[in-house]
């Protein structure tokens, strides 16, 4: 059996956390006060998504001025974008699908991977490059937990764990927090774009004091 390709010391330090901030920066001078707030919250665990220019630089000075943060990069699309995402200092790497290529060049790499699934092809894909944390993707308009159990239920034996993103908000999250299927839940309502380009570091503080209550709540 190969080793999982999300390093297992990361994936409990995921669990534990309960909560993975998921982020657009827009400003690389935002990312260092956006880390402190979000720790200040409680939420120790962050995905800065490639969707803007600044991520990667974004990652950079997190690295070297929030260390404790644990950072990593979503919106992994190519192969290169995997590399420089490793060479940036992320802690792991997130895709929104399931691209072997992307897997294959994880694993070659020893770089901690988590793809996205939304059917049972997407699992069985993952589970051929060792995949045992997955990201559920876009989780309530596929059908939320209740899809989740039914394209799971075959897998249940490999005690597979899930992160969810898309469509989660504060009021649906304990839902899946309580549920054993889930390692961590994806949070972009912590801190949305907006108000990142606020500078609302108090807001997303409470919002993140928030979030983490609510992943408090999971049953041990």
């Amino acid at each position: 059996m190969l080793t999982p390709l999300f390093d297992s010391r990361l994936t409990n330090e995921v669990t534990a956390a309960g909560v993975v901030a998921v982020l657009v920066v827009d400003e690389v001078r935002d990312a260092v006060p956006l880390a402190r707030a979000l720790l200040d919250g409680g939420v120790r665990v962050m995905e800065l998504t490639l969707r803007t220019p600044a991520a990667l630089e974004a990652l950079r000075e997190i690295r070297r001025e929030v260390p404790e943060m644990v950072a990593g990069i979503g919106t992994i699309l190519t192969c290169e974008q995997l590399y420089e995402a490793r060479d940036a200092g992320a802690a792991f790497g997130v895709a929104p699908g399931c691209n072997p290529r992307l897997l294959a060049t994880a694993r070659e790499e020893g770089f901690s991977f988590a793809p996205g699934i939304s059917t049972a092809t997407d699992i069985e894909m993952a589970l051929e490059h060792g995949c045992r944390l997955l990201k559920f993707f876009p989780a309530e308009q596929l059908g939320g937990l209740a899809y989740l159990r039914a394209i799971s239920a075959p897998y249940a034996h490999l005690g597979l764990r899930y992160v969810p993103l898309g469509g989660l908000t504060e009021a649906n999250a304990t839902s899946y927090l309580q549920d054993p299927l889930i390692a961590a839940i994806g949070g972009s309502w912590i801190a949305p774009r907006e108000t990142i380009k606020a500078n609302d570091w108090a807001k997303i503080s409470a919002q993140a004091r928030a979030a983490q209550a609510l992943a408090g709540t999971r049953a041990s």
